[in-house]
């Protein structure tokens, strides 16, 4: 379910936008990708919400939850 306050760190024109679901306008651009997910990080850490970070082609390269997963992933990447 897409929740409006997740982030999503998606390619731009002119680099790499971190914007919000429905969004018109992005919230942040970057030169590269990893400016735009430390931006996304904090955006979601402060939000309590999901950083969903794309790939060049738009399909979802990995994800982090920040908030209150009811479900925690087993995973110990972080």
């Amino acid at each position: 379910m897409a929740n409006k306050t997740n982030v999503h760190v998606v390619p731009a024109p002119d680099g790499w936008a971190v914007k919000r679901p429905h969004a018109e306008r992005a919230s942040a651009l970057a030169d590269t990708q990893g400016e735009a997910i430390a931006i996304g990080r904090q955006m979601a850490q402060n939000a309590g919400s999901e950083l969903i970070i794309h790939r060049p082609n738009g399909q979802i390269r990995d994800s982090d939850s920040y908030g209150n997963d009811p479900f925690p992933p087993r995973d110990n990447k972080h």
